[in-house]
């Protein structure tokens, strides 16, 4: 089966794609390589350097390549800078979203996994988070998502399209090869091991006034493999269930406070890791976990990474192992 993958070269999309061919799946990868990196690509995948919002080119390639599945992380990610700059998410994550789903439709695609957020949850009643919670987005970046799990939903009803969602927060860690990389750098355990290299005097933390039980954000972080596999499972149940489409949400079932991520990684590392306190962020929550336990019961899925400490020494030793990241 060909399978393809936009955003293959970004750090979530990379680790999928060297899962899927180590599962014995044939890989294409779709990247404009704005916020990717090549050099992250498995060499056995083709991968071609294409922007979703080039309609014509990308309906072309759909048609030639005729892949039997998309795997879709192509997206700006960023909750706070979707709430300074609004329409980068409201249209671009969604026009160019519309683009590969019409691109699919057209070019005979019946398989769709959304890579999607858990930030359709903004004040959720419970947690952890299930599937029964109440959407309601949390940001511009949770709104352009809801877009399209929506789209996808009519898509199903009008051509057949199978799909699944997946809804997750905070991919975190690295396998031996593969780690994360942004320019610049907005997640919070690689901030953190930024301090405890020397690159960078100090990590901010943003709010601690919240009704947490140390004060700031409570979160929940999970493995980037096993992430991937989830998505693996995923494709493979579309063949399988008979649900018009799945959702699932993604986590470890247990949160941690901004602080207690400090910890971690000043145990794991061996250094001290300065911290100041900054102002609270537009569209942060006081707490987000997210509950896998419909994943685990339908298509048993199963973490390799359960816990923090885990999570945080396997980015620990990429790191290490590359100091500056995919730079030349």
């Amino acid at each position: 089966m060909l399978v393809l993958v936009t955003g293959g070269a970004g750090y979530i999309g990379s680790v999928a794609v060297a899962e899927l061919i180590t599962s014995g799946y044939d890989v294409a990868v779709l990247d404009n390589l704005s916020l990717g990196h090549r050099q992250a690509v498995h060499p056995q995948a083709k991968i071609f350097e294409l922007d979703l919002a080039d309609k014509a080119q990308l309906s072309e390639t759909l048609s030639k390549l005729r892949p039997e599945a998309i795997l879709h992380f192509a997206s700006r990610s960023q909750v706070g800078q979707s709430m300074q700059q609004p329409f980068l998410y409201l249209h671009h994550n969604v026009s160019e979203g519309l683009n590969l789903l019409e691109a699919a439709v057209t070019a005979g695609v019946h398989r769709f996994i959304l890579s999607s957020t858990a930030n359709l949850y903004d004040q959720p009643q419970k947690i952890p988070i299930d599937e029964t919670e109440a959407l309601i987005p949390g940001s511009p970046y949770g709104e352009a998502k809801h877009y399209l799990e929506r789209a996808l939903f009519w898509l199903n009803k009008t051509h057949g399209l199978k799909f699944a969602v997946l809804r997750y927060f905070n991919a975190a860690g690295a396998t031996t090869t593969l780690g994360e990389d942004h320019r610049p750098e907005t997640h919070l355990i690689p901030l953190v091991l930024q301090v405890a290299l020397g690159q960078r005097s100090k990590i901010t933390i943003f709010g601690d006034q919240y009704p947490t039980r140390d004060g700031t954000c409570v979160r929940d972080y999970i493995h980037v493999t096993d992430l991937a596999q989830a998505h693996i499972l995923a494709l493979q149940a579309l063949d399988t269930r008979t649900e018009p489409g799945l959702f699932y949400n993604l986590g470890n079932g247990s949160g941690y406070t901004v602080r207690e991520v400090i910890d971690t990684a000043t145990r794991i590392t061996g250094h001290s890791i300065a911290q100041e306190i900054g102002p609270a962020r537009a569209g942060d929550v006081a707490a987000l976990v997210a509950s896998s336990e419909k994943i685990r019961h339908e298509l048993g899925w199963q973490p390799r990474y359960p816990d923090l400490e885990s999570i945080v020494a396997t980015a620990w030793d990429w790191h290490r192992r590359h100091p500056r990241g995919y730079g030349e």
